[in-house]
């Protein structure tokens, strides 16, 4: 259950990060969900573990993890298409 758990926290945090940034990856639902999780795992890692805590994450540093990795994905694909 707490693997699902995570899967749901990184998919808000995915989803919040797309709003945020105005921006979304490839893949709709599922790839912000993905980015969200990969996001806000690298997030927690590279920011640390502060703040409020839910699923697994820290969500302070994994929202601006996720926020960055989707910006970073989108760039990356857009730049790709114009070629």
């Amino acid at each position: 259950m707490g693997f699902i758990w995570s899967l749901i926290v990184g998919g808000i945090l995915g989803w919040l990060a797309s709003l945020i940034i105005g921006r979304d990856v490839p893949g709709g639902v599922i790839g912000n969900i993905i980015a969200g999780f990969i996001g806000a795992w690298l997030g927690t890692l590279v920011l640390g573990e502060w703040g409020p805590e839910m699923g697994g994450f820290y969500l302070i540093p994994a929202l601006i993890g996720a926020i960055v990795l989707i910006f970073i994905v989108s760039f990356i694909m857009r730049s790709m298409r114009k070629d």
